[in-house]
């Protein structure tokens, strides 16, 4: 039956061709980027390297060593943050495999390959919302109750980067007018956060000029 022949070969070669195009998307890239590890179960946090990447995992260079299967949140400059577990431990640097949705790893893909391409990640291309310039006057409340005031530097549907002297533990859950926020990371002049829940308008934070 040469119809029933031919469909064979065809789903075997497009079988072959997604494996391979699945390889080639989870491919580790050798990278040398800056990140901070955090152990939610008590609350430690430490400055890491991150020695290669890719949609399901990292290697990751570190002074301190969680035991494996450790539930962790690395954040990675320029990539974003990653929820995952702790694997093949060696010495200063360990496995960590993310535990992430499909759309997720679809998206390190994208930026894998921004990476690979330019040499350097280009922070505006890798944000899941354009960010307008939105200088301005605010505060943000800690989660021990703190008041602080900061300078808005620029605002998205999904965050907002702030001008601050304090700098709250990355994974800290802060009130920023009436938006409720995370922070995601630290930069020269303050913080990122992360909004819990993207509105579907822009944020109202309370700005003053």
């Amino acid at each position: 039956m040469p119809g029933l022949a031919l469909a064979m070969k065809v789903d075997r070669e497009a079988l072959v061709a997604r494996a391979k195009a699945d390889r080639r998307k989870y491919r580790r890239v050798s990278v040398d980027l800056a990140g901070r590890l955090f152990v939610p179960s008590d609350g430690r946090e430490e400055p890491c390297k991150i020695l290669d990447f890719s949609p399901g995992g990292a290697q990751v260079a570190c002074e301190f060593m969680p035991p494996i299967d450790t539930p962790i949140v690395l954040y990675v400059d320029g990539f974003g943050r990653f929820e995952g577990v702790v694997a093949r431990p060696d010495h200063n640097r360990f496995g960590v495999k993310f535990n992430c949705s499909a759309l997720k790893r679809e998206r390190i893909a994208e930026q894998l390959m921004l990476y690979m391409n330019r040499g350097i990640v280009d922070e505006s291309a890798l944000r899941r919302h354009d960010r307008a310039q939105a200088k301005g006057l605010a505060s943000f409340t800690m989660a021990n109750g703190d008041v602080v005031a900061c300078e808005v530097v620029d605002l998205s549907l999904s965050g907002v980067s702030l001008k601050t002297h304090r700098r709250p533990l990355i994974g800290e859950i802060v009130q920023i007018g009436q938006v409720t926020g995370r922070v995601v990371r630290y930069h020269e002049t303050g913080v990122a956060v992360e909004f819990v829940k993207a509105a579907a308008e822009s944020p109202r934070l309370i700005v003053s000029k």
